[in-house]
């Protein structure tokens, strides 16, 4: 049995003054596991405060010094894998394969922005004016729990490749992992105050964060409606914010893809996580003609998934994060056939021999319309829409008819061709013929998935304004 009853500030791990107590709950099992005291407002405004006696200092470190904490920050969060990676799995229920990416891909944010950072231009000239990229100040993070490692490690990469001290706010889902994670962060001994994580609700800490005068950026990874809510409460201080939101991304297969190559690429997009992915590919839009073929693959591939064990590296779904979502995605599921969608794989209720544990079968529905609850609404869950289109042009209008636009995914046998249609879509990143993201681009949506990018260098200047100097 697991306790978590501290928060990390100003360089060191601290009682957290919360009230409420939440269970962890192992969602393979559905035993309690652990126990965790959550922060609340008292608790935000020390980190804040630590944050912003630490930013003058920090906002002057030369590159070389933040290189060298981006460094140690790689070294020690590698050396912490093996505990993220166990948090990971018996906290949600994250499939060993994906876990293990994860933990390794929360070092390599660091390596990254090390590696990024020596050959940036922080000065540069632009007419008869100097053009300085300084740190924004003090910034909160705020992490979701379907990937909070990998999530904190790549907001704080950039925050202090630029400069600017931080307060995390881990979900109140994951304190283990933010634990986790929180000592692998004290380990690389970076300037007390620079790295602070409050684990708490958002209704307290969170909104503590997000309107504290102290903070002057907000990047945010969670739901539309969420976000909405953030930036509505950073106007009143002008705080600058990047928000990572919903998404309900296309996959198109186009008339000429080789299914036997490029079919398991489009159930990984769908199922990676379990579903529980924004980037999730749950609209497959499949030409009229190759349905048929398209069904029988599909089906024959679904029933060969291994639901189950999340540390057993032959399964492919692994359980729900909470009872609450179980039930959100056997909402979506009713939904579907009451709407006239064709149930051909999964459907409501556990897989047989699952009498314990928030798992759902992976479940796929043909004869889709654009229309329906399942095609409009980010699921969550291993649920895929196969929708039939006649034509290439229908496939890009049916693909951007959807209020978000995180990602898509276009599978062809002509690189040409398939770069002509994503530059039709209205997405913020498109993947051709590959699943896994290059985390040196520019990640974010448009539309209601977002505002601004992260990951590489224009990742790193969300934390950076220019500031103009001119000499007579």
């Amino acid at each position: 049995m697991r306790n978590f009853d501290q928060n990390y500030i100003d360089g060191a791990f601290v009682a957290v003054t919360g009230d409420e107590v939440v269970d962890i709950v192992d969602p393979a099992t559905e035993a309690v596991v652990g126990q965790a005291r959550l922060a609340h407002r008292d608790d935000a405004r020390r980190a804040v405060e630590a944050a912003m006696r630490a930013q003058p200092a920090f906002g002057r470190t030369s590159v070389a010094g933040r290189v060298a904490m981006l460094d140690r920050l790689q070294a020690a969060m590698l050396a912490h894998a093996g505990d993220l990676l166990e948090a990971t799995i018996t906290e949600y229920g994250g499939p060993v394969a994906r876990a293990q990416w994860v933990a390794n891909d929360a070092s390599q944010c660091f390596g990254d922005a090390a590696r990024s950072l020596p050959s940036y231009a922080f000065e540069r000239r632009v007419g008869a004016s100097t053009v300085v990229m300084a740190p924004v100040g003090v910034s909160g993070l705020f992490a979701p729990w379907n990937s909070t490692a990998g999530t904190m490690a790549s907001k704080l990469a950039a925050a202090v490749a630029a400069g600017c001290a931080t307060v995390i706010k881990p979900s109140e889902l994951s304190p283990w992992q933010a634990h986790v994670v929180a000592r692998a962060i004290h380990a690389a001994d970076l300037p007390p105050g620079v790295v602070n994580i409050v684990t708490g609700r958002g209704v307290d800490v969170g909104a503590e964060i997000g309107t504290h005068p102290g903070v002057a950026k907000l990047s945010f990874t969670g739901s539309t409606p969420t976000g909405k809510l953030i930036a509505r409460g950073a106007v009143d201080s002008m705080k600058r914010v990047s928000l990572a939101l919903t998404g309900k991304s296309a996959s198109l297969l186009l008339d000429d893809a080789d299914l036997e190559a490029v079919l398991p690429l489009a159930l990984a997009a769908a199922f990676m996580n379990s579903g529980q992915a924004c980037v999730a590919g749950t609209r497959l839009l499949v030409p009229r003609a190759r349905m048929p073929e398209v069904v029988e693959r599909i089906r024959s591939a679904v029933a060969a998934m291994r639901v189950g064990d999340p540390r057993d590296p032959a399964t492919t779904i692994g359980p729900m994060v909470s009872r609450a979502q179980y039930e959100r995605i056997q909402h979506f599921i009713r939904r579907g056939l009451d709407q006239g969608a064709t149930l051909i794989a999964g459907g409501e209720g556990r897989p047989d021999g699952r009498d314990r544990g928030w798992f759902v079968r992976p479940t796929v529905f043909a004869d889709v319309r654009n229309d329906m609850d399942i095609a409009r609404e980010e699921i969550f869950g291993p649920v895929l829409s196969v929708l039939p289109v006649d034509s290439e042009d229908e496939a890009i209008t049916v693909a951007n008819d959807s209020p978000y636009g995180l990602q898509a995914y276009v599978f062809s046998a002509d690189a040409d061709r398939a770069r002509r249609v994503a530059a039709r879509l209205q997405a913020g990143t498109v993947l051709i013929n590959r699943v896994a993201p290059d985390l040196l681009a520019p990640f974010g949506g448009v539309k209601q998935s977002g505002v601004g990018r992260e990951f590489g260098v224009m990742g790193m200047e969300a934390f950076l304004e220019p500031k103009t100097i001119t000499t007579a």
